[in-house]
């Protein structure tokens, strides 16, 4: 979640060859309400899908440990041989992210340094390597691909091509230039009545002939976070001690030092060759 999923997933359906859903995130092997549906249901997800085709989607609930604890069982029992990609970045600015995005949706209302007691997965889903266990228990490292997001972004088009050949890919992928997906910093806090007058379609055009461009521009900001959300000193340092040992056993996995305080410049400078470790 919050580590440009969206990206990859836009990225891989414009390569020939590769299927990606268009409803990005089923997740179908997460909520229960969607496992209800059946897998016929899934499978129709995939119909526009060649033969031929590499199939993927990218359900970010599929790493929300231990908000839904049956995701990796439903997963083995349906597609045992699949492969997986599991995209991070610094945990702390994922958590920054995730709080703006719930913040938004009005799930919290609280400051970060508040929120951050009150939804504990918010720390949870930045803890890659407990995120990732359960998967190189059940299918196996050789089935698991780390990417990271700043890397992703300093050297796109070689990750693009680490990624392909990962899934099997025998084409030659082109990275593209796409406008940003999910900007943190683009969003507002949701409003049924505000949506409603913005995209009705009638009063949508009226809107614009009669509402000057500068006067929308102010009103939309009633609704748009102020200012980026700040986090303490002290929760700082709670969180880099909470983030530098799990970083430490990831590290471990795949074989270079990782902490908080290093974590970009590590994850950016690193020649590609040591990412053939996460494949052994």
């Amino acid at each position: 979640m919050k580590c440009a999923t969206s990206t990859l997933h836009e990225q891989l359906a414009l390569q020939p060859g590769i299927f990606m859903t268009s409803l990005k995130e089923p997740n179908f092997f997460s909520n229960d309400e969607e496992f209800a549906k059946g897998m016929d249901y899934y499978q129709s997800l995939f119909a526009g899908a060649q033969p031929q085709d590499l199939c993927g989607e990218s359900s970010t609930h599929y790493t929300k440990l231990p908000t839904y604890p049956d995701t990796v069982k439903r997963l083995a029992e349906a597609f045992p041989q699949t492969k997986f990609i599991y995209v991070m970045r610094h945990p702390i600015d994922r958590l920054v992210s995730q709080y703006i995005h719930e913040w938004t949706q009005r799930v919290v209302n609280t400051d970060i340094n508040t929120a951050i007691d009150q939804f504990p997965e918010m720390i949870e889903y930045s803890l890659y390597s407990k995120q990732l266990q359960p998967y190189f228990e059940q299918f196996g490292r050789e089935r698991v691909l780390p990417v990271f997001f700043e890397r992703m972004l300093a050297h796109s088009q070689a990750e693009l091509e680490r990624v392909c050949n990962f899934i099997g890919y025998q084409g030659t992928p082109i990275w593209q230039e796409l406008n940003p997906q999910n900007v943190s910093s683009d969003r507002i806090r949701i409003s049924g009545w505000r949506d409603f007058l913005v995209e009705a379609p009638g009063l949508k055009q009226l809107r614009r002939w009669l509402i000057p461009k500068s006067l929308r521009t102010w009103i939309r900001s009633l609704w748009s976070m102020k200012k980026r959300p700040q986090l303490s000193n002290e929760r700082l340092a709670y969180l880099k001690k909470i983030f530098d040992q799990d970083l430490q056993v990831l590290g471990s996995w795949l074989g270079i030092p990782l902490d908080c305080t290093t974590f970009k410049t590590t994850v950016k400078s690193q020649n590609s060759a040591w990412f053939k470790r996460d494949q052994i």
